[in-house]
């Protein structure tokens, strides 16, 4: 081998070994990155000399599947959120508070109330019952209201989360576009722009579409486009109030409506998609049925007269009409004034009847001894009847029963969503660390490169050493 050769050789070694060293120890700091991915240092042998190639550690289909675990865990999560919340501030069968509680509570001091209906402490303590009853169901409606604009304000939040991260993208692929054209190291690049597309699949689910260039699209789980060449608008018309039968604005995405009932490409998974079916759905679902307890109880104590059926010891407002429609009675339903005593009501029309004036009174006479009304009204509580408050609880049944069939819907809902949420949090676990595992980078291993490289380096410089001094000794020969 020719001198010239030998230092050619020992150059390009030097060069190659050095660019790994530098490349190793990039991948060392990047170690505890969970967004950094192991870069590869290649040599490209050609015309001009050895090219230093850094690529990186890859899997698309690990990366894809991250994508979609992290989508559901998000959307599973906020779901359960929004259904504890419920559940905490509602309470169920066996809280106190509960509206089903507090139904028991009214149907034992009824009965009581008819065994002395003589005996005004025991009505007194039958209208706090209900007023109790009706505190519980106002409660659990304010509750459900505040769910619903909790979840709305999470969509807004959510929202222009997805418009920041989309403008992210933008600038990190136009950065692996051009580094791409121009032949430069673009997987720091590329890092970043993985880093964003997790973020963004939290938010909303997605699929990508890689493009020639280095270009990708991006995709809502449902096929809007939500990057391509740009970002698209992704819009929600936040809702200033939440009451009985208030409809949440749906999310739009380049013009079509990506949330709600009438969307043509519905989400599938994402945060965004969670809150929306927490907002429309379940909190919804529990509302007509709290309503639905509340027009049973208006219905069963209403009096009748020469004037036809009105409200009795429940109300729905100011007049003494019968509600026309269930819906919002939970968060209007009232005790009569005419039976309250704190609004100076009279306790013994509970037993007489007359809150809607003496052509609704019962009693024949004055008799103290008289409990056919009371008996009646926990009659009317046992009594069947039934209940079409919407999926899955459109049944025939007790009030106490249908609200027990309430409060267990609520329960095993948020325990379906808890162990989904499980599930899903499972598997993005797993598909994190199998994407890890593919393209993350092992210390060890790092380490014990480093240590053959730093050999390799100093083999090549010896190399360098031996050939300088070979030169040196035939310039001395010569001259």
């Amino acid at each position: 081998m020719g001198l010239s050769l030998a230092l050619d050789s020992a150059r390009s070694a030097l060069l190659a070994t050095s660019s790994q060293i530098a490349t190793t120890a990039r991948n060392t700091a990047g170690a505890n990155d969970p967004g950094y991915s192991r870069k590869v240092v290649s040599l490209v042998s050609g015309p001009g000399g050895t090219t230093v190639v850094v690529t990186r550690a890859s899997d698309a289909a690990l990366f894809t599947r991250k994508l979609g675990a992290g989508s559901a865990a998000a959307e599973s999560q906020a779901l359960l959120d929004g259904l504890t919340a419920l559940s905490k501030t509602v309470g169920d069968t066996s809280d106190a508070g509960s509206p089903a509680a507090r139904l028991g509570a009214l149907n034992a001091a009824l009965q009581a109330a008819a065994n002395r209906p003589d005996d005004a402490g025991l009505a007194r303590t039958a209208v706090e019952s209900a007023r109790d009853l009706v505190s519980s169901l106002t409660s659990a409606a304010a509750a459900v209201h505040d769910v619903r604009a909790q979840a709305d304000q999470g969509m807004v939040d959510s929202v222009a989360r997805i418009n920041d991260l989309l403008g992210q993208f933008d600038r990190a692929n136009r950065a692996v576009m051009r580094g791409t054209a121009s032949g430069q190291d673009v997987s720091d690049s590329l890092d970043d722009r993985d880093r964003i597309l997790s973020q963004l699949s939290q938010e909303i689910g997605i699929s990508v579409s890689d493009r020639p260039g280095g270009d990708m699209a991006i995709y809502t789980d449902s096929g809007v486009t939500l990057f391509d060449r740009g970002a698209r608008t992704v819009s929600v018309t936040p809702t200033t109030a939440f009451s009985a039968g208030t409809v949440g604005a749906a999310v739009i995405v380049d013009g079509v409506p990506v949330t709600g009932a009438t969307s043509p490409m519905r989400l599938a998974s994402g945060r965004l998609a969670g809150l929306a079916s927490l907002r429309d759905e379940s909190a919804v679902t529990y509302e007509n049925q709290l309503d639905a307890i509340a027009a049973a109880l208006i219905d069963t104590f209403k009096e009748s007269g020469a004037g036809g059926p009105k409200t009795g010891l429940f109300t729905a407002g100011a007049s003494g009409a019968l509600p026309a429609s269930a819906t919002g009675l939970a968060s209007r339903i009232a005790l009569n004034a005419a039976v309250d005593p704190t609004l100076g009501g009279d306790v013994t029309t509970l037993r007489d009847g007359g809150m809607n004036g003496s052509a609704y009174k019962a009693n024949p006479g004055t008799d103290a001894a008289y409990a056919t009304r009371l008996r009646g009204l926990v009659d009317g509580l046992a009594t069947a009847r039934s209940f079409t408050p919407g999926a899955p609880l459109n049944e025939v049944a007790t009030l106490a029963g249908f609200a027990a069939d309430s409060a267990g819907w609520l329960a095993a809902t948020r325990k379906a969503a808890s162990s989904d949420a499980d599930y899903q949090n499972t598997l993005l676990g797993r598909a994190t660390d199998a994407l890890s595992n593919a393209v993350g980078v092992n210390g060890d291993d790092e380490t014990a490169q480093m240590l053959q490289l730093q050999r390799a380096y100093t083999a090549s410089a010896k190399i360098l050493t031996m050939v300088d001094d070979l030169l040196k000794t035939l310039l001395t020969a010569i001259r």
